[in-house]
């Protein structure tokens, strides 16, 4: 039981030392950690493209299936090779397409402000500042895609080395704890035996 638990501890420590370290990798180099991932992406669809077109041609027996696979295998390979060579477009069609919404749901916003102007709410200009702030942080993720990806990206990163650094503190107060409850048990076992 006790080995049980001192490989438990060394795997946390161990996944919260990893944890830190893509952590910091994705705050000081969020550009390049976007782009690893995006070319990531793109290489596990070209082999599940690779997969699906080994799957048809090493088949005998023609069918609906082999046919499917056949044509899945071409779209994601041709996917994932267009995703190697251009990552920076899949990086900024996130961004763009979210701000799309959120630029939407500012514009409706503005719209239920002017109709609170007219029912003469009070702090209707409350709502009307919520809108336009919405309708700018829209526009700037379409118009700005990359900084608002390294922006999220640095963000992940920070949760990440958060994250490994609360597990570590948590794992040195369950390690002490149980440390603690061991020499008490030992302690007993002696005063036991003693009588």
């Amino acid at each position: 039981m006790y080995q049980f638990l001192k490989n438990l501890k060394m795997n946390y420590v161990v996944s919260a030392i990893v944890c830190i370290v893509f952590g910091l990798t994705l705050v000081i180099w969020p550009d390049i950690s976007s782009k690893v991932v995006c070319i990531g992406v793109g290489i596990v669809l070209l082999l599940s493209g690779i997969a699906n077109l080994i799957t048809y041609f090493g088949e005998k027996d023609r069918n609906l299936m082999t046919q499917i696979s056949l044509i899945a295998g071409i779209i994601l390979a041709v996917l994932g090779g267009w995703i190697i060579l251009n990552p920076q477009i899949l990086i900024m069609v996130i961004p763009v397409v979210m701000g799309v919404i959120v630029a939407v749901h500012g514009v409706h916003n503005l719209l239920q402000a002017l109709e609170l102007f007219k029912n003469e709410y009070s702090k209707w200009w409350v709502a009307l500042l919520l809108g336009a702030v919405t309708v700018g942080l829209g526009v700037l993720l379409i118009f700005n895609p990359f900084e608002a990806v390294n922006t999220v990206i640095m963000l992940i990163g920070i949760f990440l080395i958060y994250d490994g650094i609360s597990d570590l503190w948590i794992i040195s107060r369950v390690s002490k704890t149980a440390r603690e409850i061991r020499e008490t048990v030992e302690a007993l076992d002696v005063t036991d035996k003693s009588e």
